[in-house]
């Protein structure tokens, strides 16, 4: 016959171990320079989409008609892909072509 389990006893208890939650992978939101997109435009759809400053947009902006590309932030990948594709069509609906991407963060 077997030892029944007392309370208290010797029995060795297994510690509760807790599943590793991974972060969600970011991706960069970059807007692109082009000819035709006016500078206010680009600081309008910054602080109407991405909801950046009137500081913060007018230095992306700047960076977008200086370096050719400016990075506009790092969210997960749906909320990435939401602003671009808002950005877009603002920019549709004003006709300009201004291009918005995705890019997964290194």
């Amino acid at each position: 016959m077997s030892d029944p389990i007392v309370p208290g006893g010797t029995e060795q208890l297994k510690p509760k171990t807790r599943p590793k939650v991974q972060e969600p992978k970011k991706y960069q939101v970059v807007l692109h320079n082009d000819d035709y997109t006016t500078m206010e435009f680009v600081v309008e759809v910054l602080k109407k989409v991405f909801r950046k400053s009137p500081v913060e947009a007018h230095a992306i902006m700047m960076s977008v008609h200086k370096k050719g590309r400016g990075l506009v932030g790092l969210y997960p990948y749906d909320i990435a892909a939401t602003k671009v594709e808002q950005t877009r069509q603002m920019a549709k609906r004003h006709g300009f072509p201004l291009k918005c991407t995705l890019e997964e963060a290194p």
